[in-house]
C-alpha cells in the first residue's frame, strides 16, 4: 500500500477529529407518562429500583426544579413541541378519541426546527395530539395532517392514549395492518344497543373500571369511547413497550449516520397499566410501579443501542415526564391499595390535574457523555425550553412568530458553570378551567379561576375541594405548599398576580 506524504497524513489527523466534533449531537427525548417526582430510585423511591434511569442521572444532570408546563398530557405535549404555552391556543385540552390534529400542519415545531438544520426526525409512542383535518381522523384512509406535517420524517404511534379508543398502531399516515374488508369505526356513542361495553359485560373484564372508562371492551379492558372493526389492526396492551423499543432501535440503526432526533413517547405509566407479563409482580405496588420498571427497561434498551453503535459521546438524552402522578385514574389496578410507603409525588402536594407542585414538578435528566458535567442542579428548567435550547445548540433560527414562550437554558442543561435556568414559569391544569401555577424565583402563586382542584393528595382517593382563588407559597422553606402567605405577603402577591396576568395577556414571553 502506497504511503501518504507526511504533510497530508498530518493534515488528515488534524481534520478528521474536527469533522467529527462538528457533527451536531443526536437528541433522544424520552417522555414518561404520569411519572411523579418520587417515582424513581434516583429521586428517592426506596421500595423498587430503576437502575437504567439512575445511570442516566449518575452520568448526567439530575434536575430538582424541573417542570412540564401542564398537569395533563395533551397541553404539555403541545407546548413541548411548539415552544408555546398551551393555554394560548383553544382546543389544547385532553384530546378525545377522534380529535382532529391539535397542532395544524405547517406549524413550526421542535421537529421542523431540527429538520431545518439537517436532522432526521421521528416520533414513536403515544401521540395524543389528534390526527386529521377539522372533521377528525379518517381511520380507514390517510390520517393527515399529523406528525409528518409538522416536521417528523417518521411516526409510529398510539394515536390517542390507551384508555381511549381505538387500540391500533398508526404508521405515518395509515392504521397498520388494517383490513379494508373490516373497516374501523370510532364514535362517542355506542353504535347499537347490543354493543358490548364495560357496563353491559362488566363481569367479563380482566381489569375493572372505577369511574368512566366503561365503553368498548378490548383485551378484557373497557375504554373511553366506542369502536368496531379493525380486528387485524388491534394490538395487545401488554406488548406496547416492546413495540416502541423495537421500532425505535430499528429507526436509530437506520439513521445512525446522520444527526437524528427521536421523540420516544412512552405510554408507561398511564392507565390502563398493563405491563408485559415479564414485568408483572416485580414490585410490591402492583401494575403501576411494575410499569415504571418496564419504562426503566425501555431506557436501558435505548442507551444500550446507542452504546453498541458507538454514539454515546455524540448523543444527548433528555428524560422527562408529561405531568405528575395519579393513583386511581379510572381502573381498579391496585395502585391505591398497594401504595404502601411509596410517595409518587415525593415531598410535593398534588399530582395529575392539579397546579400544585406535584402536578408539574417532575423528574428531568440530561446526559451527554463527555460534554455534560454530572451532578444535581437546582436550576429551574422546563420541557417547553427544549425548543429554544436545542435551537441555540444547533444554530437553528426560530421564526419571530413561533415558539412564543420557550427559552434557551442549554447552559443549565449541560451543567455549565454559572449557567442559569428560568426566572419564572407558568403552569396550567388541563386548560379548560383556567387554573394556573406561577413560579417566580422561590415564590409560587396559585390562581384557581375554577375555585376547585382535583387530586390534592395523590396517595388517597381523588379529592374535589374548594380552594381560595389565590394562594402564595415560599418554596424555599415550604416545598409542600402548606402555608398560604397570600395575606402576610401582599406586595409579593400583588407583583406575581400582575406578572402572571401580563404573561397571559401579552401573547408571548419569549423576547
Amino acid at each position: 500500500m502506497k504511503k501518504l506524504p507526511l504533510f497530508l497524513a498530518v493534515g488528515l489527523c488534524l481534520v478528521l477529529p474536527i469533522v467529527a466534533e462538528d457533527r451536531k449531537p443526536n437528541v433522544i427525548v424520552i417522555m414518561a407518562d404520569d411519572l411523579g417526582y418520587g417515582d424513581l430510585s434516583c429521586y428517592g423511591a426506596t421500595t423498587f429500583k430503576t437502575p437504567h434511569i439512575d445511570r442516566l442521572a449518575e452520568e448526567g444532570r439530575r434536575f430538582t426544579n424541573a417542570y412540564c408546563t401542564a398537569s395533563t398530557c395533551t397541553p404539555t405535549r403541545y407546548s413541548f413541541l411548539t415552544g408555546t404555552y398551551a393555554f394560548r391556543e383553544k382546543g389544547t385540552g385532553i384530546a378525545p378519541p377522534s380529535s382532529p390534529a391539535v397542532i395544524p400542519g405547517g406549524t413550526n415545531t421542535l421537529a421542523s426546527m431540527l429538520k431545518s438544520v439537517g436532522y432526521k426526525t421521528a416520533v414513536i409512542g403515544k401521540w395524543h395530539l389528534g390526527l386529521g383535518g377539522p372533521e377528525g381522523p379518517d381511520w380507514n384512509g390517510e390520517l393527515k395532517p399529523g406528525p409528518l406535517e409538522i416536521g417528523f420524517d417518521y411516526s409510529f404511534l398510539l394515536p390517542t392514549t390507551n384508555d381511549r379508543v381505538p387500540q391500533v398502531y398508526v404508521e405515518n399516515h395509515r392504521v397498520l395492518n388494517l383490513d379494508p374488508a373490516d373497516p374501523l369505526w370510532v364514535g362517542n356513542k355506542a353504535p347499537d344497543a347490543n354493543h358490548v361495553t364495560g357496563i353491559s359485560h362488566r363481569e367479563t373484564l380482566k381489569m375493572d373500571w372505577t369511574h368512566g372508562h366503561n365503553g368498548t371492551i378490548h383485551n378484557g379492558i373497557s375504554r373511553i369511547g366506542f369502536y368496531t372493526g379493525g380486528q387485524t389492526a388491534r394490538f395487545r396492551d401488554e406488548d406496547l413497550a416492546d413495540k416502541w423499543v423495537e421500532k425505535s432501535v430499528a429507526w436509530i440503526e437506520e439513521n445512525k449516520d446522520a444527526p437524528f432526533f427521536l421523540f420516544f413517547a412512552s405510554h408507561d405509566l398511564h392507565v390502563p397499566r398493563i405491563p408485559h407479563e415479564r414485568f408483572q409482580g416485580v414490585t410490591p405496588h402492583g401494575f403501576r410501579a411494575d410499569s415504571i420498571v418496564q419504562l426503566d427497561w425501555c431506557v436501558g434498551e435505548l442507551t444500550t443501542t446507542i452504546e453498541k453503535l458507538g454514539l454515546s459521546d455524540n448523543t444527548l438524552f433528555v428524560f422527562c415526564s408529561d405531568n405528575g402522578p395519579v393513583m386511581d385514574d379510572g381502573y381498579a389496578d391496585g395502585a391505591l391499595e398497594k401504595v404502601g410507603e411509596h410517595r409518587a409525588a415525593g415531598p410535593f402536594r398534588g399530582g395529575k390535574y392539579s397546579v400544585y407542585e406535584g402536578g408539574t414538578r417532575t423528574p428531568f435528566i440530561t446526559r451527554w457523555k463527555g460534554t455534560i458535567t454530572p451532578g444535581a442542579s437546582e436550576e429551574v428548567v422546563s420541557t417547553i425550553d427544549l425548543y429554544g435550547s436545542l435551537a441555540g445548540l444547533t444554530g437553528a433560527v426560530i421564526p419571530e412568530n413561533a415558539a412564543l414562550d420557550t427559552q434557551n437554558v442549554m447552559g443549565a442543561l449541560l451543567g455549565e458553570a454559572n449557567a442559569k435556568g428560568r426566572e419564572d414559569l407558568v403552569q396550567q391544569d388541563n386548560g379548560t378551567a383556567g387554573n394556573y401555577g406561577f413560579r417566580s424565583g422561590n415564590w409560587k402563586l396559585l390562581r384557581h379561576d375554577s375555585l376547585t382542584t382535583r387530586n390534592l393528595v395523590v396517595e388517597k382517593e381523588l379529592e374535589n375541594g374548594a380552594v381560595p382563588r389565590f394562594q402564595l407559597f415560599d418554596l424555599s422553606v415550604d416545598p409542600g405548599e402548606n402555608e398560604n402567605l397570600i395575606d402576610s405577603q401582599p406586595e409579593v402577591a400583588t407583583r406575581l398576580q400582575a406578572r402572571l396576568q401580563e404573561i397571559i395577556d401579552s401573547g408571548r414571553s419569549r423576547p
